[in-house]
């Protein structure tokens, strides 16, 4: 499917996970040609665009309420729902906005431009869904950076003490325009850094996946695991605030992606998705110095790098 066949998020669901990581690459190459002649942001953009696809094939906008933390990573979100055709006004007068507005599109469930708002929000929505009865889940999009400020600590506090559905989708990488700093972000590293983990957790989902199937094995499984987990990691933050915790994920593996989204999305508790994945993706020169093109005036010459803007 090209880009431009694509009209709303239901067209994404009979697309394979190769087409959806052809998919991703267009859109990549698109948010690079619509910031070098009007500026944006950028690196952002880039490394969340797997994870937003993937979410939107796993759940149902604008049923499903996706709430995204700040909007610097909103682009493809955009270029998904609708927004192809009008997209290269993105940030002009009388064009696209920069940021999620509720008014511009049906699937823009909350406007933002401050950090660490997501989790608040989505959780209100789950809170009215669940006193109204209608269908749909809240997922919180939420960058590393963003996780450091208070309101978000707050609403994860708050979250896990209610006990809705509610879905926090953890964009790791390192960095909010610039590197993180604090415990929360050290915390994080050893979260996906530890290979003795990876590799334990790893050859015990093996040996779960051996067994039989009865719902007693099932039960016990489930233990047997939230024992390891106990045992290897002594505690994890957001299992200790009432979150079901899922990853880490590599988010940019297309196929990981929709399987962790889908087990979200069978849970009916709280839920702490962590995907790690690499601002600027899909461009070297981003990937490389993520900070410069995090945001990006105007370039001259094709194939070159958009300009980093004047504050930087």
């Amino acid at each position: 499917m090209h880009l431009e066949q694509l009209h709303g998020p239901e067209d994404l669901k009979q697309l394979s996970i190769p087409e959806l990581e052809a998919l991703a690459r267009q859109i990549r190459d698109e948010i690079y040609e619509v910031t070098s002649k009007n500026g944006g942001h950028f690196a952002s953009n880039l490394g969340a665009t797997d994870l937003i696809l993937a979410l939107h094939y796993v759940f149902d906008s604008p049923t499903d309420h996706l709430v995204f933390d700040v909007g610097h990573q909103a682009y493809p979100h955009k270029l998904v729902t609708g927004r192809y055709d009008q997209f290269p006004t993105i940030r002009t007068e009388g064009g696209l906005s920069g940021f999620l507005q509720r008014e511009e599109s049906e699937h823009d469930a909350f406007g933002a431009g401050h950090a660490s708002t997501s989790v608040s929000a989505a959780l209100g929505m789950a809170a009215a869904h669940h006193l109204t009865g209608q269908p749909g889940r809240a997922i919180a999009v939420i960058g590393d950076g963003a996780l450091t400020g208070g309101m978000a600590y707050e609403a994860l506090n708050n979250a896990g003490s209610l006990g809705l559905p509610l879905i926090v989708v953890l964009n790791d990488n390192e960095m909010s325009i610039a590197p993180n700093v604090g415990a929360i972000p050290k915390y994080l590293n050893r979260v996906r850094t530890d290979e003795r983990y990876h590799r334990a957790k790893d050859e015990f989902e093996r040996i779960l996946d051996r067994l039989p199937r009865g719902d007693l094995f099932v039960e016990l499984g489930k233990r047997m695991k939230d024992s390891f987990k106990e045992f290897v990691y002594h505690t994890m933050i957001w299992e200790e605030l009432g979150f079901t915790y899922i990853g880490p994920v590599d988010g940019h593996n297309m196929g990981d992606l929709i399987e962790a989204f889908e087990q979200a999305k069978q849970v009916d508790d709280p839920v702490f998705v962590h995907c790690v994945t690499a601002k600027g993706k899909g461009f070297d020169w981003a990937e490389s110095d993520p900070f410069k093109h995090h945001a990006a005036k105007v370039a001259t010459p094709a194939n070159t790098a958009p300009q980093p803007p004047k504050f930087q």
